[in-house]
């Protein structure tokens, strides 16, 4: 009878974990801290070789920045078809539907587009695409859309990459909610707008980084520097605040800084 009922558990949990060795799991929400580090700032053309064990980050303008993988993966996020002179095409960029300039129908022959909404009003887009070196995910958030609310009408789009995790806020409407907060993970470095009007108010913005924690925060979507002092006025209380002067940004687990720090970075076309 024991080997029976042996045999019958074994039977149930084999499907479970066929399934479970088919997808890749996300390190990003299975580790619950990030490494130690020191110095992290490397400056750097975003057409240099990208260093072992880590990856670039070029921010060009708005919402949008270049992530380079060591392996030569390149993807653009909130890519709205205008990124400067250079006629360089990334391997892959990620949209949001807020607004036009998050999204483009112009995007280069060879380059894949991810979408951070579905076709089907309120139905969330589903993005876990495994490339070896780097793991692009979506988590789906609202917005405001003809005087109310569309469910999932956006995402949050994260890159697990060299052992980090990089999470891009997009045009965020709301505070993520506590399912939302748990599919996020940990974020090391996280990309978060700042304009305080049409994304989230500048407070529950804080309020979000403080609650993620990140290492890094990049501040984006920020249309001018009064409105960039007075988002790191509001977080140089429990942030490090840094400004490196320079465009890109070069990152691994060994360099994250200490304490959590905001870097802003300078938007500069690709040319």
């Amino acid at each position: 009878m024991f080997r029976v009922a042996l045999t019958l558990i074994f039977a149930l949990l084999a499907p479970l974990t066929v399934q479970a060795q088919s997808q890749r799991i996300s390190h990003c929400i299975a580790i619950a801290q990030s490494a130690p580090g020191i110095d992290y700032l490397h400056k750097a053309s975003w057409t240099d070789p990208v260093p072992a064990q880590s990856v670039r980050l070029h921010y060009i303008d708005h919402s949008m920045f270049l992530l380079q993988t060591q392996g030569g993966i390149t993807v653009i996020t909130d890519y709205n078809g205008w990124v400067g002179g250079s006629r360089f095409a990334p391997d892959y960029v990620t949209m949001n539907r807020a607004h036009s300039s998050h999204m483009s129908e112009d995007v280069p022959d060879g380059t894949v587009a991810l979408k951070g909404w579905s076709d089907q009003f309120g139905i969330a887009a589903e993005h876990y695409l495994d490339l070896g070196e780097l793991l692009i995910r979506n988590v789906p958030t609202a917005i405001r859309s003809f005087g109310g609310v569309e469910e999932n009408g956006n995402s949050i789009f994260i890159f697990e990459v060299a052992g980090l995790c990089i999470g891009h806020l997009g045009h965020l409407h709301h505070e993520p909610n506590a399912a939302q907060y748990a599919a996020l993970g940990r974020l090391d470095v996280v990309m978060a707008a700042v304009d305080g009007s049409m994304t989230v108010d500048q407070p529950t913005m804080i309020r979000i980084l403080e609650r993620l924690r990140s290492r890094i925060v990049i501040p984006m979507h920020w249309f001018g520097e009064p409105t960039l002092q007075s988002f790191l006025d509001g977080m140089q209380s429990e942030f490090v605040i840094e400004r490196p002067l320079s465009s890109d940004l070069v990152v691994s687990l060994k360099t994250l800084p200490r304490e959590p720090t905001v870097i802003v970075l300078e938007p500069e076309r690709l040319r």
